[in-house]
């Protein structure tokens, strides 16, 4: 009987643990690696009809969602486990919690293993900056972050590196947060101002964005309070029955999207009829359809997460880790010497 000792080595699976994904933020960067994460998305969403797409996998309870995002571009296969609990904050929880996988598609074989509660919330803030580079109004300095729990340092420093912001405007309907966000972004080289609504929040903000828990019909932005010429980045909308946005303001702007075929059930515009005009982002990358047009025109990034994005954060890690050394070899795959004779494996461990 002869041993492959190819094997052996695919056997081991790299993981990387929440401990080693700090380290490799802080050793990397985060500005650095929000912009690496944003090239990678904008690289893949380019390649858009390369990708196997499909609707998130949901199972939704009283309390929260559980969903697996999966695609695959031919090479490699991504999915994503991920959670959406806005009660868990009572229980000292996180809201989202999620871990991430790759796999070879010609052996089947796992190839990285990852947390991606950390991932998530940098590929989420990347993928905002990076939409509101083609969506924003040129030369945009300030941005109102509207809910300031898990997200908001992420994606106002993401907006600072990528489009150049330099003042943010904070409001939460818990001042605990908006101070904590506040606090955290003291080194950032931002101008920070904390408000006590959010009608104060968005004065002179070119850029709004709202990144509320609630699973609920919830109107954070009423159509009154949003003038011309902005940007809305709605990144809270993320499951059947969860808004933020009046359904005016819908009306009022060019909304831009991921996937439409799960928009249309998880975003803000399952609010609007199923034949209402969106525009994917990713023929606004490619140059097939406009962007923004107009100094007057509102633009809405109607943003509810999708699998490519997930697939890019964990395949610019998974280039990281050989000159890092940061991960782990787990033992996760069996490997006999005789791929059929997996009982006898099982016999001579004993």
């Amino acid at each position: 009987m002869t041993h492959n000792p190819n094997a052996s080595a695919l056997a081991m699976v790299p993981f990387v643990s929440v401990d080693n994904m700090m380290k490799l933020v802080h050793q990397i960067g985060l500005p650095t690696m929000l912009t690496g994460i944003a090239d990678r998305i904008e690289a893949d969403f380019k390649r858009w009809e390369s990708f196997d797409k499909t609707p998130r996998v949901p199972s939704h309870s009283k309390e929260g969602v559980i969903e697996l995002m999966p695609t695959s571009d031919g090479e490699t296969y991504g999915f994503k486990y991920v959670n959406g609990h806005p009660s868990n904050m009572k229980k000292g929880l996180q809201t989202v919690t999620a871990f991430g996988l790759l796999a070879d598609v010609d052996s089947g074989y796992p190839v990285m293993l990852s947390e991606m509660t950390l991932l998530t919330a940098l590929r989420t803030a990347a993928t905002s900056a990076l939409v509101a580079k083609y969506l924003a109004p040129k030369n945009s300095t300030t941005m109102a972050m509207i809910g300031n729990g898990a997200q908001s340092e992420f994606q106002t420093i993401a907006m600072k590196t990528i489009c150049g912001i330099t003042h943010v405007r904070l409001y939460d309907i818990d001042p605990a947060a908006t101070a904590k966000c506040a606090a955290n972004l003291t080194a950032s080289g931002l101008h920070v101002t904390q408000c006590n609504t959010g009608e104060e929040a968005m004065e002179g903000a070119q850029i709004i964005t709202t990144c509320t828990a609630d699973k609920q019909n919830a109107t954070i932005l009423t159509d009154n309070m949003v003038g011309s010429g902005v940007h809305i980045n709605a990144i809270g909308g993320d499951c059947p029955g969860k808004t933020e946005l009046h359904r005016d303001i819908l009306l009022r702007s060019d909304i831009f999207v991921e996937y439409p075929e799960q928009t249309r059930i998880e975003g803000e515009i399952q609010q609007l009829d199923d034949d209402h005009a969106v525009t994917e982002l990713w023929e606004v990358m490619l140059g097939r359809k406009q962007g923004r047009t107009s100094n007057k025109q509102i633009t809405l990034f109607d943003s509810v997460g999708f699998a490519i994005e997930d697939f890019s954060a964990l395949n610019y890690v998974r280039d990281q880790l050989q000159d890092t050394g940061l991960y782990q070899n787990l033992d996760m795959l069996a490997d006999p010497d005789d791929p059929r004779d997996l009982f006898g494996m099982l016999q001579r461990a004993s």
